[in-house]
């Protein structure tokens, strides 16, 4: 029994591996040049001229002047002029020195001469994947082949996201119902995945399904109930002058609340499952009232952490929004009936209720699947 079910994950795994190398040769329809005569390449800064700089307060302004080596594309092993144009955005705008790697945007005459070169920002993918890499090295040292699938599964999530949540969304489906599809088989990918094809996969499979449906309807329901609209997303207005002015942002930012829950939902699922499932292994003439009872003990628990670490996911992501309406001495009552904060007590809590209601729905599949009555 053993060797069956070990092959049939086997093969769930070579699917996925499958399903993986499809969606990353998928086109999405968005893979355009915005400029037919211009390439990115990797470039080393040889010389950098601040002269053109000013300072304007706290920001710089002007423009920085550089001498650049092209180590990628066309022009490999080329020199040129490039620059670094400064827009008095602290966020935006970069300064250079000599020796740094940085990605630019290179404009090529028609018979493929240099005409200009804009330096975008420091090149950073190399220290990315240093980074990606010791993860993954990580994880598999300390998971084995569990590790591998884990793996394999994360990459399934961001490639669907990227693949087909975003395109579909951009090409006008309905974004809340795209991010409940692509949601629910990210989950059901991942635990499978992680668990294996087994019982406790397959009650949390029914826990964080059933607990993301009511996690989506919740995002529905209190960003229209509370006056929330999709602009507090950060780069939402740029979306729209970008041509997609038919675009409903409000449903994309109910689609975002769930989607941001929707990892916690199944992690506390598989945890509930497992405990529960070890449970049955140890105690097997466990009754169904029991093994309800043990899962929401567990939950009590569980629950409480879970609940704490979105709360200090989403405080961490606008820190500094909240040290600014601190130094400004803006009142209490002003900051939390700001869109920005309310916006993101939405965030908190309608993830946090769906995190509550994981515990028992969990416990109650699991009650049917394993014990006797």
């Amino acid at each position: 029994m053993k060797g069956k079910i070990d092959r049939k994950e086997t093969i769930f795994v070579l699917v996925m591996v499958a399903c993986i190398i499809l969606l990353v040769l998928l086109p999405t329809g968005f893979a355009r040049p915005i400029y037919v005569n211009s390439e990115g390449a990797k470039v080393r800064i040889l010389e950098a001229d601040d002269s053109s700089v000013y300072i304007n307060g706290i920001i710089k302004q002007g423009d920085q002047s550089c001498v650049v080596e092209i180590l990628s594309g066309s022009h490999k092993g080329e020199q040129t002029k490039a620059i670094n144009l400064l827009v008095g955005k602290m966020d935006l705008d970069k300064m250079f020195k000599p020796g740094d790697i940085a990605w630019a945007i290179i404009e090529n005459k028609a018979d493929g001469s240099i005409v200009f070169a804009n330096l975008v920002d420091h090149y950073r993918v190399d220290k990315e994947l240093i980074l990606i890499g010791v993860f993954a090295v990580l994880l598999v040292l300390f998971s084995g082949f569990t590790g591998i699938r884990t793996l394999l599964s994360f990459a399934f999530a961001l490639l669907a996201i990227w693949k087909l949540l975003i395109p579909m969304t951009l090409k006008g489906y309905p974004p809340v119902w795209v991010a409940l599809a692509v949601g629910c088989s990210i989950s059901i990918i991942t635990l499978i995945m992680v668990a294996g094809l087994t019982k406790k996969a397959y009650a949390a499979i029914g826990g964080a399904i059933a607990c993301s449906l009511v996690t989506c309807l919740l995002s529905i329901f209190y960003t229209k109930y509370m006056g929330i609209d999709g602009s507090v997303m950060q780069w939402s207005e740029s979306l729209l002058y970008s041509g997609y002015q038919n675009l409903d942002l409000t449903q994309v930012f109910m689609a975002a609340v769930y989607l941001a829950c929707s990892g916690a939902i199944l992690d506390l699922a598989i945890d509930i499952s497992a405990a529960l499932d070890e449970l049955v292994v140890h105690k097997p003439d466990i009754t169904r009232m029991e093994l309800v009872r043990s899962g929401l003990t567990i939950g009590k628990s569980v629950v409480g952490s879970q609940t704490t670490t979105l709360l200090l996911a989403y405080m961490g992501s606008y820190l500094s929004i909240l040290m600014v309406y601190m130094a400004q001495a803006t009142p209490w009552m002003s900051i939390i009936n700001s869109k920005t904060v309310a916006s993101e007590i939405l965030h908190t809590f309608v993830g946090c209720i769906g995190l509550v209601l994981v515990a028992p729905a969990t416990s109650v599949i699991c009650a049917l699947m394993y014990a006797k009555k």
